[in-house]
């Protein structure tokens, strides 16, 4: 073997697997501090947990796809499930089913903070040396916004973005010298379309702010490579991926987008904390309970400036010094995203918020912080890795100052973002709640209408017998903050009844009861109302039911036996989104088919 080949084998090894490598090393120094003082509860963990925990009890007991959270408003459930993204609640369920659930939320965060770096690595890869994508890939894992929000914020959903967002970029933007007398359509049809789509598909499915954004920012950046370019390609490439993935996407987001006027999903964008006026660039209020807002504020506001400052920081160091990647279809729509995202941080902005469609739903403008991490990695590492032909030693010098940068943005996570556990809200304490079927706190958007989940009394039975529906169920704990409580001393109910072995903490979408009432009257029964239940009693379906201010399911019974079971159905908008998807899937592998038909180029 001549000491060419063997330098090639070499290179490539290091190009396939020490780079990658590299990447999840990185991601493993990242989450240290979790390794070593448990995982971070940060303001969504306990959310998490308990929907992984539902998640796979549904698997349990043979439902693929969970519809109902049963532990949420103390074991009265709610329609999480209808309305939150699938992958990150499914992707913690199956985690639970291998791992011991103390490691879950570790090993999920490990691996989020591995594929956005590698994906970020992939991106840069496109227009630099393998050496400098691996530190690009490291910069992205260590962004202050990537460990914002795996220890500050634990949003599983968004961190996800990571990997998503410099996939999209990768797929938006490659470019291909092809024969320019052949028609936009098929110069976009090049292996790039099915996978983009896919990609499109993949933000939607994880968190709907991460869906917003990732459809805004495939249509700019393909606007900008096509005018650059002087070219529809791009645009006709993104118009096929978007319809496409939305497509996919179906079979969550046709019955989240139906079933809103079911539930009170406003709170999440009218609650004053939630709203675009109130969150931008170093805001302050003097409503104390906007004080945890404004302390979140001011954190995600410095790692705005500095995460901006860093991009284009590097964007005018590589450009000094010649270095600037790519041609300027690829790196110019990635050096405008800074740009962009720092205008949406001020109240100049706002016509843009009010006007683009469901742009509002992002609740805080500092979100599009997930879009800039891998154009912030990529600027940075052009600029500061020598080439390859310059000094060995300025390398290691390199090297040796994105280790020391790497160590300290680990260091300020474990100081400032991480949030200790209570023992209530640990793992171990979380799992003891959830299994003694006494049930969690509730989402207020996923509330029933015109109801009020914080008037659902904890403790309740299966079922509680009533003269008035409007019977008030528990008493005031003296929190202001606390639910009410019911106990069998309270009175309030006349007979009380137990539910079958198949009670929703067990099987969420089953419910059943078998007793004999009292007297007439109405059952009040330890589940919120959904339009999706079907009701019956005695063997016949159950339509008038009076309607409670705490939202729990309401039935008149006659006195003497009653048999009550209530069952998730399948609603017409669930079929609908079933199959659109399906048509999606078809056009996704008829599109597929074509591209490889066509000749599809080496990623």
């Amino acid at each position: 073997m001549t000491q060419a080949m063997i330098g090639h084998k070499a290179a490539v090894i290091r190009t396939r697997f020490l780079g990658p490598a590299v990447v999840l090393l990185a991601a493993a120094v990242a989450v240290a501090p979790e390794l070593v003082r448990g995982n971070s509860c940060g303001h969504d963990f306990d959310f998490h947990l308990v929907s992984w925990l539902d998640c796979l009890n549904g698997w349990r007991h043979g439902i693929p796809y969970p519809h109902w959270a049963g532990a949420a408003n103390y074991a009265a459930g709610e329609a999480r499930f209808v309305f939150y993204p699938p992958l990150t609640w499914m992707a913690g369920a199956a985690l639970g089913a291998v791992l011991p659930w103390s490691l879950v939320p570790v090993a999920l965060t490990f691996l989020m903070l591995a594929v956005g770096g590698l994906a970020t690595r992939a991106l840069a890869r496109t227009a630099m040396d393998d050496a400098a994508a691996t530190v690009a890939g490291c910069a992205a894992l260590f962004s202050g916004y990537t460990l914002f929000c795996a220890y500050e914020r634990t949003a599983f959903g968004e961190l996800s973005g990571s990997f998503w967002i410099p996939l999209l970029l990768l797929l938006a933007l490659r470019e291909r010298e092809d024969n320019p007398s052949s028609s936009p359509i098929r110069r976009s049809l090049d292996g790039s379309a099915a996978l983009l789509a896919l990609v499109v598909a993949g933000t939607w499915l994880s968190n709907v702010p991460l869906g917003v954004m990732a459809t805004y920012l495939l249509a700019g950046v393909a606007l900008v490579a096509a005018l650059l370019r002087k070219s529809w390609t791009p645009v006709v490439r993104a118009f096929i991926a978007a319809a496409v993935g939305i497509g996919l996407a179906a079979i969550y987001l046709f019955p989240a987008a139906w079933e809103q006027h079911w539930v009170d999903v406003r709170v999440a964008i009218d609650d004053p904390g939630a709203k675009i006026e109130s969150s931008w660039l170093f805001a302050r209020h003097a409503d104390p309970t906007l004080a945890l807002h404004d302390v979140v504020l001011h954190q995600a506001s410095i790692l705005a400036v500095a995460m901006i400052a860093v991009a284009l920081m590097g964007l005018l160091g590589s450009w000094l010094r010649g270095r600037l990647p790519g041609r300027p279809g690829w790196w110019v729509p990635i050096a405008l995203i800074p740009l962009v995202v720092f205008l949406l941080q001020f109240p100049v902005s706002l016509p843009l918020w009010n006007l683009l469609p469901k742009l509002r739903f992002l609740q805080f403008p500092w979100r599009w912080l997930v879009v800039v991490e891998a154009p912030m990695a990529i600027f940075f590492a052009s600029a500061v890795w020598p080439a390859n032909s310059g000094r060995p030693w300025r390398r290691f010098a390199v090297l040796g100052g994105c280790i020391a940068i790497f160590a300290a943005m680990t260091t300020v996570a474990a100081r400032s973002f991480f949030q200790p556990c209570d023992d209530e809200d640990a793992v171990p304490g979380m799992l003891n709640t959830y299994r003694s079927g006494h049930g969690v706190p509730g989402t207020d958007e996923y509330a029933a209408m015109d109801a009020d989940d914080a008037q659902i009394a904890t403790g309740l039975p299966a079922a509680c017998l009533v003269t008035d529906p409007d019977t008030t169920l528990g008493k005031s704990t003296g929190d202001p903050d606390a639910n009410p409580e019911w106990q069998p001393n309270q009175g309030g109910c006349d007979q009380t009844f137990s539910a079958s072995p198949l009670r929703a903490r067990d099987h969420a979408e089953h419910f059943e009861m078998r007793g004999r009432a009292v007297h007439a009257g109405y059952l009040v029964l330890r589940l919120t109302r959904y339009p999706a239940w079907q009701v019956m009693l005695n063997g016949r379906q159950v339509a008038d039911m009076p309607q409670r201010n705490d939202g729990l399911l309401t039935i008149p019974v006659p006195q003497g036996p009653v048999e009550v079971t209530v069952d998730w159905t399948t609603t017409p908008d669930v079929l609908a989104g079933r199959w659109l998807s399906a048509l999606a899937l078809l056009l996704l592998t008829a599109l597929w088919l074509l591209e490889r038909k066509l000749g599809r180029p080496r990623l």
